[in-house]
C-alpha cells in the first residue's frame, strides 16, 4: 500500500511538472477532503441562516423557485469547472483554468478579481456568528450594537481560522471534514425534524404573502421585483464548489478527485438547501414577510421546535460558519499562492513562499485574514452591513466565474478538448455546448441583477450605485496595475519552476 502512494505521488508530481510548476504543497487529500472543501466553502446551513430573511422578505414562498433555478445555473457551472479539473489539476482553480484559455490580461482579472471576491466573501461570512452564537448564550453578545458584536465575533473566528490554516492543509483538513460531518448530520436531522412539524399545505409555495409589488424604483415588475431580489439568496449559497479543484496540488489523483468533488459539493449542498427550504416554510408558524423578514431561520427553528433542541441545531450551525470561513480562507491562501507563484501580485516571492514544516504558503494565511477583518472594521457602523458586504461578495465571484465559462465555450466550439474524455477523464460528450452555453448566459443574467443599483441593498441616493462603483474600481484597478506593472513581471519564479 504504501509503495502504491508514493508511486502516485511520483505521478501527480510528475504530471505537475508538466504546468511548469514544482510540488511543494502538502499533497495528502483524499476523496472525502476534496469534496468537503467544496461543500463547506457552500455551507447551506451559513448562507441559509445568514440571507433566509433577506430572502423570504422579498420573494415569499416562491423563494423555492428561486433556488431551483440558482441551483440549475451553478450546476451547468460546476459541470464545465469539472471538466476543467480534469484537464488542469493545478492549484488556484479559476485563475489556472483562464490561464489555460485565455490571454494572460483576462486570466489575471479573474483571479484577481475571485481573490478579492473571496476575501469579501471570507468578512461576509464570519459575522454570520452574530445570528446563531447571541440566541445560543448572552454571553456571546459582548456588545450591546448588533453590528459592533457582528464584526467582533467575526474578527474572533477569522483569528482562530488563520492560525488553522497557517498551520497546514493536513491540519486545516482535519478539522474540516469534522466540520462537514457535524454540517451534513445537522442538515439530514433539520429536514427530518421540520417535516414532522409541517402544518401548512404545499400551496404556499404558489402564494406571494404580498411580497413584491410596491418597491421603490420595481413598480413596472410587479411580483417580479421582489424575485430579482429575493435571488441573491440562493445566489450567495451556491458558489465555492471550485475549491474542490483549486486544492488539486495537494489532492491526490487530482484528475479523478476533483471533478466528482466539485459536482457533488453542489449536488449535496444544493439539495440539502432545497429540502430545508421546503421543509421549513411547511413548518414555519408563520408566513408574514416582515416577521420571517426580521427573525429568519431561528424563528422558524424556535417555533417549531422549541428553544432547547433549537439551540442544540443552531451550535452545529455555528460549527457549519467556522468551517465555511475555514475553506473560504483556505481556497483564498490558494489563490494568493499561485498568482504570487506566477509572479503576478505585488511581493510574490514572500506570498509565494511555502513553509518547510507546514508545507502550507503561511504569509497568504496571515494577509487573508488580516483583510478580511479590515473589511468588517471599515463597515462597522454600518446597518446594511450583511447585504452590502454578501452583495458585493457574490457579483465579484460571479464575474470570476463567467470570465472562465465565455472562453472555455469559444474554445469548445472550436473542438476543445482534443481528448475526448480519453483515459477516463470526466467529458460531457455531445451536451458540452448545450450545458456551457446555458452556463455563460446564467453567469452574465446573474451579474447583471446582482449589480443593478437599488436602495434597499445598497442604501439610498448615490449609494445605491456602491456595487456598481465598488466592481468598477476593482476591475479597473486591476487592470491599469496589470498593464503598467505586472504585465512585464509575469512568469513563473524561478523557486516554483519545474527542471
Amino acid at each position: 500500500m504504501e509503495n502504491t502512494e508514493l508511486s502516485q505521488h511520483h505521478l501527480d508530481a510528475q504530471d505537475l511538472a508538466k504546468f511548469g510548476y514544482q510540488q511543494k504543497l502538502h499533497r495528502s487529500l483524499g476523496t472525502f477532503s476534496a469534496f468537503a472543501a467544496g461543500y463547506s466553502y457552500i455551507s447551506v446551513l451559513t448562507g441559509m441562516f445568514e440571507l433566509f430573511g433577506f430572502g423570504y422578505g422579498f420573494g415569499g414562498p416562491p423563494i423555492v423557485f428561486m433556488w431551483i433555478f440558482v441551483f440549475l445555473g451553478q450546476m451547468a457551472v460546476a459541470y464545465c469547472f469539472a471538466e476543467l479539473s480534469a484537464r488542469f489539476p493545478i492549484a488556484g482553480s479559476v485563475y489556472q483554468w483562464s490561464k489555460q484559455l485565455s490571454k494572460s490580461a483576462v486570466a489575471w482579472v479573474t483571479g484577481w478579481t475571485m481573490l478579492i471576491g473571496s476575501v469579501v466573501t471570507l468578512a461576509a461570512v464570519a459575522i454570520a456568528l452574530q445570528i446563531v452564537l447571541p440566541p445560543v448564550w448572552s454571553g456571546f453578545e459582548v456588545f450591546k450594537n448588533t453590528s459592533q458584536n457582528a464584526v467582533f465575533l467575526g474578527v474572533v473566528i477569522l483569528t482562530i481560522t488563520t492560525i488553522l490554516n497557517a498551520a497546514g492543509v493536513k491540519v486545516m483538513s482535519v478539522v474540516n471534514n469534522i466540520g462537514v460531518a457535524a454540517e451534513l448530520i445537522g442538515v439530514t436531522l433539520f429536514v427530518i425534524l421540520l417535516a414532522l412539524h409541517v402544518h401548512n399545505s404545499p400551496s404556499i409555495f404558489l402564494k406571494t404573502e404580498g411580497t413584491g409589488p410596491g418597491l421603490p424604483g420595481y413598480s413596472s415588475f410587479g411580483y417580479g421585483a421582489g424575485l430579482i431580489l429575493a435571488i441573491i439568496m440562493p445566489a450567495y449559497v451556491m458558489y465555492g464548489f471550485d475549491t474542490a479543484g483549486s486544492l488539486a496540488e495537494e489532492t491526490k489523483d487530482p484528475r479523478r478527485r476533483a471533478p466528482r468533488a466539485i459536482i457533488t459539493s453542489l449536488l449535496a449542498g444544493g439539495v440539502g438547501g432545497l429540502l430545508i427550504l421546503i421543509f421549513a416554510l411547511l413548518a414555519s408558524p408563520t408566513l408574514n414577510p416582515a416577521k420571517l423578514g426580521a427573525g429568519g431561520l431561528p424563528l422558524i427553528i424556535e417555533g417549531a421546535l422549541g428553544s432547547g433542541l433549537g439551540k442544540l441545531l443552531l451550535i452545529d450551525v455555528a460549527v457549519a460558519i467556522s468551517v465555511c470561513a475555514l475553506a473560504i480562507q483556505t481556497g483564498t491562501i490558494r489563490m494568493t499562492f499561485t498568482m504570487a507563484r506566477d509572479n503576478n501580485l505585488p511581493f510574490g516571492s514572500k506570498l509565494a513562499h511555502v513553509s518547510a514544516r507546514a508545507q502550507s504558503p503561511v504569509v497568504p494565511s496571515i494577509v487573508s485574514g488580516l483583510l478580511a477583518a479590515l473589511i468588517l472594521l471599515v463597515n462597522i457602523g454600518k446597518p446594511q452591513l450583511f447585504t452590502i458586504v454578501t452583495s458585493v461578495a457574490v457579483v465579484l465571484v460571479y464575474i470570476a466565474y463567467f470570465l472562465v465559462t465565455i472562453p472555455l465555450l469559444s474554445k469548445r466550439l472550436k473542438g476543445w478538448p482534443a481528448d475526448q474524455g480519453e483515459g477516463g477523464l470526466f467529458y460531457m460528450r455531445g451536451w458540452g455546448v448545450i450545458v456551457n452555453g446555458f452556463a455563460a448566459i446564467y453567469g452574465v443574467v446573474m451579474t447583471v441583477n446582482l449589480l443593478w443599483p437599488r436602495s434597499v441593498i445598497y442604501g439610498p441616493g448615490n449609494d445605491a450605485w456602491g456595487g456598481v462603483i465598488f466592481v468598477g474600481v476593482v476591475l479597473v484597478a486591476g487592470l491599469v496595475y496589470f498593464n503598467t506593472v505586472q504585465r512585464h513581471k509575469s512568469g513563473v519564479l524561478e523557486e516554483h519552476r519545474a527542471s
